[in-house]
């Protein structure tokens, strides 16, 4: 469908640019872009691509409006708190630009529905926080011959790249293997910069548009490096791996497979007894009143600790959690805790597989704690 005289108006400024002109700008209404998720990352693609003209847009994303997500989820509002992301999207970019189609996928991106999503889209850009579902856009990718626009972000950094196993590398010649489960942290665990997803949002919004346009030099063969405390670029190289198992000349991943297996990831940390390990707030509070012989253990960072702790608490951060062993004896019971229970049940396997075995981890963690036991401890999110 060709572009409408209000269109015309209201892209305006593209018209008179040279690199766009009229034909340019039907590229863009013609064109089709699957974004996984509608978060940090997807605020800003949402926005400057609707804004831009893409003729439609998907989105996959199942996940709910929290409070916390609004100093960088500019997409969502105050209003929007606990109502599904995909409404509120939807909702946000029909008012940035009605022309556009906005395509809700309110469900996980796995690999039993990924390629019948995705195979409808022209572009692929990954907006998500986790190693499974990257592994998995790239695979789609590659597997359906389509661009991966790629970025992710961590506290003041931020990467970003343009992943075409046609004319280039692809995600998995950069990472051929996942880091171990709990080595990097994600943002949830260690924070990031509220501005830092604009950034690196608007770069892969850019390059999307760069690629339908057929314009300019995109970040194939490239990664993009950005610090924001130094306000500094670094532009890596890229090759493709001839060995890559999917890209590669020989690939021996031709369908796609399970991610959360090949990233080391289960559900619940797991040991022999992990029913009897979960010690709740209201059995701790009930040992440290009775004066019960037991050494109670914070796992969660120092500037976490600066917000609130337990009295009676140790701090050894998961982060360097193996340097602090010898300070532990396998004779005592040892409590661990964390915000929510995760990185403590981590630490929990560590000892355990160290040789202690008196062994509890706080169900719910601190954040438990200060909800049942201590209202007006401060709280925070991750």
């Amino acid at each position: 469908m060709k572009l409408s005289n209000e269109e015309i108006y209201r892209y305006s400024r593209h018209l008179i640019m040279p690199e766009v002109g009229l034909e340019g700008q039907q590229k863009l209404k013609d064109a089709s872009i699957l974004l996984i998720g509608a978060g940090g990352l997807g605020s800003p693609l949402g926005l400057y691509l609707t804004a831009a003209g893409i003729g439609r847009i998907g989105i996959v994303d199942f996940d709910v409006v929290d409070f916390t997500n609004l100093q960088r989820q500019v997409i969502h509002g105050t209003e929007d708190v606990g109502k599904p992301k995909l409404e509120s999207a939807k909702a946000t970019l029909k008012s940035v630009n009605p022309s556009v189609e906005i395509e809700g996928h309110e469900v996980a991106f796995t690999s039993d529905n990924a390629m019948e999503i995705a195979k409808n889209y022209d572009i692929i850009i990954d907006g998500t926080d986790n190693f499974p579902t990257r592994y998995l856009t790239n695979d789609v990718s590659v597997l359906l011959g389509k661009p991966n626009v790629y970025g992710s972000i961590f506290r003041f950094d931020g990467q970003a790249s343009v992943f075409d196993a046609k004319r280039g590398p692809c995600y998995r010649c950069l990472y051929p293997e996942p880091p171990p489960p709990g080595m990097v942290p994600s943002c949830a665990e260690g924070g990031v910069l509220g501005v830092l997803p604009g950034i690196i949002g608007v770069i892969q919004a850019t390059e999307a548009i760069k690629l339908i346009l057929g314009k300019g030099e995109p970040l194939i063969g490239k990664l993009l490096l950005y610090d924001a405390l130094s306000m500094s670029f670094t532009e890596l190289k890229l090759k493709k791996d001839p060995n890559c198992p999917i890209c590669g000349e020989n690939p021996t991943i031709t369908e796609l497979i399970d991610y959360q297996q090949f990233c080391g990831i289960q559900d619940e940390p797991v040991i022999e007894t992990a029913e009897d390990v979960q010690l709740t707030v209201e059995e701790l509070k009930a040992k440290l009143d009775n004066g019960d012989d037991f050494v109670l253990i914070d796992v969660r960072e120092p500037h976490e600790w600066d917000i609130c702790q337990i009295e009676g608490a140790q701090l050894m951060p998961l982060s360097s959690f193996a340097e602090h062993l010898n300070q532990l004896n396998s004779a005592q019971e040892v409590v661990l805790h964390c915000h929510r229970g995760v990185r403590s049940m981590r630490a929990l396997q560590f000892l355990h597989q160290a040789g202690f075995r008196k062994l509890k981890n706080l169900a719910g963690g601190i954040d438990d704690w200060a909800v049942k036991i201590e209202p007006d401890m401060p709280r925070y999110a991750t």
